[in-house]
């Protein structure tokens, strides 16, 4: 018998996080430490608690979601790219805890999907899943997104950015614009926040007042969306680098008035139909806005790409990009993957392979210049 001499990859897999999409992230989490084969990788845990403390040791995920820390110590990552790894605070002293080939972040939201975290694991000089600081920041921030969208000539729905100061300023004022981006409904939202947390559709002034309200506790910048009527919601997810290619669309049917956080992740009861009904030539239409998309905003690794078809024109609208999106039981990015046949398992070992590519083309650009007069 050959003895397999191959090591294993070592990589830590981090959840949690100071966001209001805490509660998803660990529950996207449960499902990607369920198939990481242990034949294959060396894993370990980090916590990150919603006051923002890294958190490692034995069952920090079930810990976590019983939110009882006892046991676990303090985790660091250096930003100094000579102490790489994952390190622990014991009493006065930091100590090695253990290399790292391969960071993995279960994070949604802020401090986790934003460009943030990217950025501390590329000052590491580390190997990391998804998406760069860029990509990040880009697809995180909603306003910002929708200007890139505009100026790459892909179709979005109307809407105005606002922030937390004029809204506290001169609400009148604030609602004059908003109502004149259409009429009723309207939604409001957190610029920087997913799982539709903070969003609020709004069927008149009372309403938007309350959602402005409601959106800015999450966000110094809110979004007011025209509610586009009669729509389809189709998701389509995207995988790979500099190559990227996309699923075939999904259908979401809400079990409420939208797809709120509740009808996501509370009662579970909305449909999915994959793959969607839709004529060949608007589906293969999604795939392409979706890649062209997703290369506009120099996405990495893996996002959902969320549209909007109207149901008597199949008018297509793109309506978010997510650079970590859902990994729950329910979530569509892994069973879009799995309906385009690659099974769940396979496409956590692809996202790996794919975050340790990108650190290998990172590797290949100069950070130095001497001249040579």
């Amino acid at each position: 018998m050959v003895k397999n001499t191959e090591r294993k990859l070592k990589v830590a897999v981090l959840f949690g996080g100071r966001s209001g999409e805490h509660d998803v992230s660990l529950m996207s989490a449960r499902s990607v430490l369920s198939v990481l084969d242990p034949q294959k990788y060396e894993v370990t845990q980090v916590g990150i608690t919603r006051e923002g403390k890294w958190l490692t040791g034995e069952n920090v995920h079930e810990k976590f979601v019983d939110e009882k820390y006892a046991g676990l110590e303090p985790a660091i990552v250096s930003p100094d790219p000579s102490e790489a790894g994952l390190f622990v605070l014991r009493g006065e002293k930091i100590e090695k805890l253990t290399d790292v080939d391969v960071y993995f972040p279960v994070l949604h939201g802020t401090f986790g999907e934003d460009g943030t975290l990217q950025g501390l694991f590329e000052m590491a000089d580390a190997a990391y899943v998804g998406a760069g600081v860029a990509g990040s920041a880009v697809g995180m921030d909603k306003g910002i997104f929708k200007d890139v969208m505009i100026a790459n000539g892909i179709p979005v729905v109307d809407t105005l950015v606002v922030t937390r100061a004029e809204i506290e300023r001169n609400m009148e004022e604030v609602i004059r614009r908003a109502e004149a981006v259409s009429g009723y409904p309207l939604f409001t939202k957190p610029a920087n926040l997913g799982s539709s947390v903070g969003v609020t559709k709004c069927n008149n002034r009372s309403d938007l007042q309350e959602g402005l309200h409601e959106a800015a506790m999450f966000d110094r910048r809110v979004l007011v969306q025209h509610g586009v009527k009669d729509v389809r919601e189709i998701e389509v997810s995207v995988l790979g680098n500099d190559d990227p290619r996309a699923s075939v669309p999904g259908e979401i049917l809400p079990s409420r008035e939208f797809y709120s956080y509740e009808s996501k992740y509370v009662d579970g009861t909305s449909g999915l139909v994959i793959p969607a009904q839709l004529p060949a030539e608007t589906s293969e239409q999604i795939r392409t806005i979706a890649i062209q998309a997703y290369r506009a905003i120099d996405c990495s690794g893996m996002a959902r790409v969320d549209f909007f078809v109207e149901m008597d024109t199949n008018r297509v609208y793109l309506n978010e990009l997510n650079t970590i999106p859902g990994f729950t039981q329910i979530s569509m990015y892994p069973k879009l993957w799995e309906a385009s046949g690659l099974p769940y398992p396979q496409l956590v070992d692809r996202l790996i392979e794919l975050a340790m590519n990108r650190k290998a083309d990172r590797d290949r650009t100069s950070h130095s210049f001497r001249s040579a007069g």
